[in-house]
């Protein structure tokens, strides 16, 4: 199986296509903006991908969850479509669809960032089961990476490798007695939801005021990140994993690279990657024509 489906989904013939069975919907605090916003969740047809639609808009509101439509990435990853309509904060909803196997949904949101819930992908992980999947006629697509590509910057770096099957190998290192150096590697016949999914954003309280200065982090609280102080981690009930700081890195790059409009079949390799370097690599898989589209076998 080339991609990770949760126990519950075993029966589910993984090759085809896949949606949601029922709407869903959720409403949360914009981790940014720090206001409401209600997002539905809605089944799509073969084909169709993901795609969000700014609900709070009347018309131009469309915006394709696609590499190439992506404006920011500072601290998130933010989509716009040629209208100027916009949506962030996508990275943790991308990686529950993937994680859960959802190849195509509608996603409404009443505002232009996707909530941000508890700061992983474990909220909306639930709602796909509270929905249900189905599988669709059509065969699944992959991209299939055909040879190396690597992007650097300074001591940062992300390469995506040929692989038969899908792994992401993520290493961390920070200058900070808490999270120090991490390492992990995912597979994907291993299990998203908890091995990854429910992995938290984290942040430091020393830079909570210079990014509220500039528009960002104004929804941030104990609810939703894991804080980092002087003395420690500020959350009550402490880590989910010894090295959660490190898995919710490897939930970001998946939610990234699930912006290429499919699955990828490849080793990805990362070294302090971000959202940034997650853009820029599939820019250059697509530019240097380094993969392939595929269906399943």
């Amino acid at each position: 199986m080339l991609c990770c489906t949760y126990k519950m989904f075993l029966n589910i013939d993984m090759n085809l296509q896949k949606t949601l069975a029922n709407k869903v919907k959720c409403s949360g605090i914009g981790v940014h903006s720090g206001i409401l916003v209600n997002m539905l969740i809605c089944p799509a047809e073969a084909n169709h991908g993901i795609v969000f639609v700014r609900s709070d808009l009347r018309e131009n509101n469309k915006i394709p969850a696609l590499f190439d439509r992506v404006i920011d990435t500072s601290m998130c990853t933010k989509i716009a479509n040629e209208y100027g309509a916009s949506v962030s904060t996508i990275e943790h909803l991308m990686s529950a669809l993937w994680g859960s196997g959802i190849d195509n949904a509608i996603i409404y949101v009443d505002g232009a960032e996707v909530p941000v819930m508890d700061g992983s992908s474990d909220c909306f992980i639930n709602l796909i089961k509270q929905s249900g999947i189905v599988s669709q006629s059509e065969q699944r697509k992959f991209i299939e990476i055909s040879k190396s590509v690597k992007i650097e910057m300074n001591d940062k770096s992300i390469v995506a490798e040929p692989d038969d099957s899908f792994s992401v190998n993520f290493i961390i290192d920070f200058d900070n007695q808490y999270i120090q150096a991490q390492s992990y590697n995912f597979n994907a016949n291993d299990d998203f939801e908890s091995e990854i999914g429910k992995a938290r954003t984290f942040g430091f309280i020393k830079d909570v005021e210079y990014l509220k200065s500039i528009g960002l982090a104004k929804g941030a609280s104990l609810d939703n990140a894991i804080a980092i102080g002087e003395d420690g981690i500020l959350n009550k009930e402490g880590l989910r994993y010894k090295n959660e700081f490190v898995r919710h890195k490897i939930l970001d790059c998946i939610g990234d690279l699930y912006l290429a409009g499919a699955r990828i079949k490849g080793k990805i390799k990362a070294v302090k990657s971000g959202h940034q370097l997650n853009n820029l690599l599939l820019h250059k898989i697509f530019e240097t024509k380094s993969a392939s589209i595929s269906s399943a076998a």
